[in-house]
């Protein structure tokens, strides 16, 4: 465990500008499947060293920054959360002819993979591969028309055999998808990315610790902006973060897959890219505190800020370990609707993002000052 204090940031008179897409860009490109979250780590930290009183890295590796703001002894404590690592592959076994088989690590269908350029690696060193198997032309014809299962899939990484492989890769290498990042559509306000789940959460984070720096919100508060790890196979370090900190309310930021397409039923939507934020009532780990949720509502409507409630009971996250650590805690999950996730092509709109930022700043400026 690691305690780094940096400078008070009230000595910094004023703060350079974050560019959206140069730090939303920098968190998606960043290596971090889970359970090798630090290299994505190292860019947080680059951009928060002079906003947070204080920093600590955890024996898990999650990252927790502590922004103070007030004088006063009678303080609530607000954890924000998300989550750095991305569903990725890990290595089971080198054949013979060099290629490296695999599972996944966290949610990937079977759809997405085949073809797909990957990174595999650790925290000091990378090389790259693809996801592949038996061309089309030698497949039975029952067989091409549906996903190859992951036990006929193999990493191709150019090696000639095993002893090539080996000088790269070994059982337990972790992978990630290798995606180009854009911008497209109307005015370049889609972004597409891998790991914008939960990268975007990571962004919204810094960029509202940004804006409470340059303008410090009213009230005795502690501000907990944690970046957490392993969300995507058991939510385990924000429990462990939460257990740690036993906040009074937490905020959860996230992304949420959403299906605004053709043919889908209105009610399986969850949520419309364009529309804002989306509010989740209920999800597969958690119930969320209703008076917390009509305080958002009530914020974004008094603010002018577009939000939406997510209409399915699906998914889960890191609210799953939070709202039941300690004696319990009001938590709410507030997440950009995101297609393709846990795909090499995650698509959000920038206008959402910017929704969700203004959301949370002002969902913090008001905790500051009063309580739910």
């Amino acid at each position: 465990m690691s305690v780094t204090v940096f400078e008070n940031p009230a000595q910094i008179e004023r703060f350079s500008p974050v560019p959206e897409e140069e730090l939303i860009r920098a968190l998606s490109e960043a290596f971090g499947p889970t359970g090798c979250e630090a290299p994505v780590r190292e860019v947080i930290l680059s951009y928060v060293r002079p906003l947070a009183d204080s920093i600590l890295r955890d024996s898990m590796g999650n990252l927790i920054c502590l922004c103070r703001f007030g004088e006063g002894e009678d303080r609530q404590r607000v954890m924000i959360s998300a989550h750095m690592d991305e569903v990725g592959m890990m290595v089971t076994e080198i054949t013979e002819e060099g290629y490296c088989r695999f599972d996944t690590v966290g949610g990937i269908m079977l759809a997405v993979m085949e073809g797909r350029k990957v990174t595999l690696g650790d925290e000091t060193k990378r090389i790259s591969g693809v996801i592949a198997s038996k061309a089309i032309h030698h497949k039975k014809p029952k067989d091409r028309k549906k996903p190859t299962p992951i036990e006929k899939l193999y990493i191709d990484i150019g090696a000639k055999d095993r002893e090539e492989a080996e000088k790269y890769v070994s059982v337990g290498t972790l992978a990630t998808f290798d995606s180009e990042w854009y911008r497209f559509g109307e005015g370049g306000m889609q972004i597409k990315g891998k790991a914008l789940d939960d990268r975007l959460g990571c962004a919204v984070m810094i960029q509202a610790m940004k804006a409470l720096r340059e303008t410090p919100p009213e009230g005795d508060v502690d501000l907990y902006f944690c970046f957490t790890v392993r969300e995507e196979i058991g939510l385990s370090g924000a429990k462990v973060v939460a257990n740690r900190l036993k906040p009074d309310v937490a905020i959860v930021l996230e992304c949420t897959a959403v299906s605004d397409l053709a043919e889908v039923p209105e009610h399986r939507r969850v949520a419309m890219q364009g529309k804002g934020g989306a509010l989740s009532l209920m999800d597969r780990s958690t119930v969320y505190d209703r008076d917390v949720v009509d305080f958002a509502l009530d914020t974004a409507e008094k603010n002018g800020i577009p939000v939406q409630i997510k209409k399915f009971v699906s998914g889960g996250n890191d609210a799953g370990s939070i709202h039941k650590s300690g004696k319990g805690v009001k938590t709410l999950a507030l997440s950009v609707p995101t297609r393709y996730l846990h795909s090499p092509a995650c698509v959000a709109n920038l206008n959402d993002v910017r929704s969700v930022t203004a959301l949370c700043e002002a969902l913090l400026r008001r905790l500051s000052a009063e309580r739910i």
